[in-house]
């Protein structure tokens, strides 16, 4: 069992790290609540066993301080239907002498949210008397906030340093998270495909240049492919390229044929005259796209080859859309890979999809449930597969 499971929260306070930053609309309602279902079961678990839970989360990017718009009050109502019956109170300011009090007059069973840290400078810079005062309000400290397992912010990875090695642990989210990213990494089974999609490559380098001693197929999709297209003196019309990295996609090229790694670009392509909903359409091999065309999603072929591809793998990253997928014209590579992962899912294979536009994909094409897991963190996952220590774990497990 793993430590949060073992631990009996009876009459104990426990602060709990959460990533609420969900979206909102103009009214202020959530149009997507994802990441507040995610740490359900740690914020139920704790409630189940007679403990009370603080929640602090960073919400939005507020830049000059304490605004309506970037305030966690929006989130109560929801919070609320989430947990029934359970008793919510919420902090105007999360580490004033009204959030002092509230925490101290919270009943075992009850949830005080404070609002969000991010009000306070000192989240992000990791100010240490920030992260103390923070670590008042609880009895022990529980990280259930993968999406921000990467960042050494006062509320992420300065605080653990207050609480001892017993009162400090992952939440189930985060166990879990950890446990499927590590899962993927040292899988001794294969094949191992990675399928990366995306507009840049210069934002996959690491993640590429990492699994090159791991992955046996690496699928290469989205707007970044036809960077590599060109490096290889094909023709991309005005497709997206990034010039600066023409030199970088060929090495990519030769080191993954150094270590036997097949890398695996889409022969062909749907091209529109436009970037645009309405645009008109055609189709074209990738290489050979005409001059004032541009490439929005792979083609049929790639669409049978990469679909075949997957089938055959026992371990599947998927990391980034082939495509323009919030348009309808250009979402049938994205649907088709998805569906192609949830198969082989369903035949065995275990399926790993991280990254903000993959998520929105399989959750768009209803397939959130058919593949292994669904990670919510983005950026916290790219670094976890470039190699990179990540201070909101380092922080608990050393």
């Amino acid at each position: 069992m793993s430590k949060f499971q073992d631990h009996n929260f009876k009459n104990e306070k426990a602060l709990v790290r959460v990533d609420f930053n969900v979206p909102l609309n103009d009214k202020f309602e959530i149009t997507d609540d994802n990441r507040m279902k995610a740490s359900m079961p740690t914020i139920k678990k704790i409630l189940n066993d007679g403990g009370s839970v603080i929640l602090m989360s960073h919400f939005g990017r507020p830049k000059d301080g304490p605004t309506d718009k970037y305030s966690l009050k929006h989130l109560v109502k929801h919070l609320q239907e989430l947990l029934g019956e359970t008793k919510i109170v919420f902090a105007g300011d999360c580490i004033a002498e009204d959030a002092i009090q509230k925490s101290k007059e919270l009943k075992p069973g009850e949830v005080l949210l404070l609002e969000n840290l991010r009000f306070y400078k000192e989240e992000e810079k990791g100010d240490e008397g920030f992260a103390e005062k923070l670590s008042k309000l609880g009895d022990l400290y529980v990280n259930d906030a993968f999406g921000t397992a990467h960042r050494a912010h006062a509320s992420t990875a300065v605080i653990a340093k207050f609480f001892p090695a017993d009162k400090k642990m992952f939440g189930l989210l985060m166990e879990a998270e950890v446990q499927s990213a590590e899962k993927v990494l040292h899988s001794a089974d294969k094949p191992f495909l990675a399928i990366i999609g995306g507009a840049k490559v210069s934002d996959k380098i690491l993640i590429i240049e990492n699994l090159l001693d791991r992955a046996t197929d690496i699928i290469i999709g989205g707007g970044m492919a036809y960077t590599f297209f060109k490096a290889m003196g094909g023709k991309i019309g005005k497709s997206l390229c990034e010039d600066d990295r023409l030199d970088m996609a060929n090495e990519l090229l030769q080191k993954a044929r150094d270590k036997n790694v097949c890398i695996h670009l889409p022969a062909d392509s749907i091209i529109a005259d436009k970037f645009d909903a309405a645009a008109n359409v055609s189709g074209s091999l990738s290489n050979d796209i005409p001059e004032d065309w541009m490439a929005l999603d792979i083609g049929e072929m790639a669409c049978e080859t990469f679909s075949k591809i997957i089938a055959r793998s026992r371990i599947i990253l998927w990391n980034g859309p082939m495509g323009v997928f919030e348009m309808q014209k250009f979402q049938h590579g994205t649907k088709t890979i998805a569906q192609a992962v949830a198969d082989a899912t369903q035949a065995g294979a275990f399926s790993l999809v991280g990254g903000g536009d993959s998520v929105a994909a399989v959750n768009q094409f209803h397939l959130a449930d058919k593949v292994s897991y669904v990670s919510t963190g983005g950026g916290a996952l790219l670094e976890y597969f470039e190699g990179k220590e990540l201070p909101g774990i380092a922080a608990i497990d050393n």
